[in-house]
C-alpha cells in the first residue's frame, strides 16, 4: 500500500491529445448499471466500492468476505455524546482501510496506491483519471459530500467513497450510486481538509447535563475547539428563537480526501520496470550527451 503525496501523481505522459486524455471506460453505463453493486451495509460505502473494484479487475469475491477484509466501523448512535462524535470522526472506512481490504479479499492480487488531492494541485482532473484507467488501475474516491452542495439541498452528513467507472471531457460516472458529476464538483469534493459537520440535532439529542467532552483530548480535536463548538450551541438555545443558530459543529474526520487506484499486481509491477527503465535510459543519453 502507497500514498503519494506533493507533486508526484503518476501522470507520466502529461502531454497527450485532448480527446484521448480526457476519455477513458471500465464499464459503459449500461455495464455500470448491471454490473454494480448497491450499498451492501450501513457506513459500507468504502466496502461496497472494493467490491465492484475487485469485479472490474475479474477478482471474484463475496461482499461480506470483502467487508470483514476492509473491516467497516459503524456509527454508535446510541452512546453519550463524546463517544458518539469520536464514532462519527471514523465510521466507515478511511482509504488505507480500502486498499488493505483489496488486497487481503484477493489474497495479493490486486495493489493500489492512494493520491492525496489536499492540498489543492494544479492538476486536469479527468486527464489524469483516464490515464490510470488505461493503465488498467480502478479509481475509488473519497470525497467530502458537504462540499459543492448544490443550492437547496441539504447538507449530507456524511463523506463518501465512490468507484469511477469512467470519464469523459469534463464529466466523471460513478457507482453507488449510478451518477455522473462534473469535473470542477468533483475535485472539489476530492479537495478538502479531513473534517466532517455533525448536524445541530445530532448534538443536542445527546446532550446531558452531566455531559463532559473532556475525554476528546487528541490536538485535532483542541485545535477545533469541539467542546467550545458545543458550549456555544448550547447558550444558543437559550437565545430568542428569532435569532440565527449555528446548524453544525465541525470535528476531525479519519478521512483524507483523494483517489485511490487499485489494480492487479502484475501490471503495477510491469508499470514500475517500464518507468526504471525510461530512467535508465535517460540518465544514459544525459551521460552520453555529457
Amino acid at each position: 500500500m502507497e500514498g503519494v503525496c506533493g507533486q508526484d501523481l503518476g501522470g507520466e505522459e502529461e502531454e497527450e491529445d485532448d480527446e484521448e486524455g480526457g476519455r477513458a471506460m471500465l464499464w459503459s453505463i449500461q455495464e455500470a448499471f448491471e454490473r454494480q453493486t448497491l450499498q451492501i451495509g450501513a457506513s459500507a460505502c468504502g466496502a461496497t466500492a472494493v467490491v465492484d473494484v475487485l469485479k472490474a479487475l475479474g477478482v471474484d469475491v463475496t461482499p461480506e468476505e470483502v467487508d470483514r477484509c476492509v473491516q467497516t466501523r459503524l456509527r454508535r448512535n446510541e452512546s453519550p455524546l463524546p463517544d458518539y462524535l469520536l464514532s462519527r470522526s471514523e465510521a466507515g472506512a478511511t482509504h488505507a482501510q480500502l486498499i488493505q481490504g483489496a488486497e487481503d479479499a484477493s489474497k495479493g492480487e490486486v495493489t493500489g496506491r492512494f493520491f492525496h488531492l489536499h492540498p489543492r494541485r494544479l492538476l486536469r482532473l479527468v486527464a489524469w483519471l483516464a490515464r490510470w484507467i488505461r493503465k488498467g488501475a480502478v479509481p475509488v474516491a473519497t470525497m467530502n459530500m458537504q462540499r459543492a452542495v448544490p443550492e437547496g439541498e441539504e447538507v449530507p452528513d456524511a463523506w463518501h467513497h465512490q468507484l469511477i467507472f469512467g470519464v469523459s471531457p469534463h464529466a466523471v460516472f460513478m457507482t453507488n450510486p449510478l451518477d455522473v458529476v462534473s469535473e470542477g464538483e468533483l475535485h472539489q469534493r476530492l479537495c478538502s481538509e479531513s473534517v466532517l459537520l455533525i448536524r445541530r440535532e445530532d448534538v443536542l439529542q445527546r446532550l446531558t447535563p452531566d455531559c463532559s467532552l473532556s475525554s476528546l483530548s487528541d490536538q485535532r480535536w483542541k485545535a477545533l475547539d469541539v467542546e467550545g463548538q458545543v458550549k456555544l450551541m448550547l447558550q444558543e438555545e437559550e437565545q430568542d428563537d428569532d435569532e440565527a443558530k449555528r446548524t453544525h459543529i465541525t470535528i476531525p474526520a479519519a478521512y483524507s480526501s483523494g483517489s485511490a487506484d487499485i489494480q492487479h499486481v502484475l501490471e503495477e509491477m510491469g508499470a514500475k520496470v517500464s518507468r526504471s527503465r525510461a530512467e535508465r535510459e535517460e540518465t544514459l543519453e544525459t551521460a552520453v550527451l555529457t
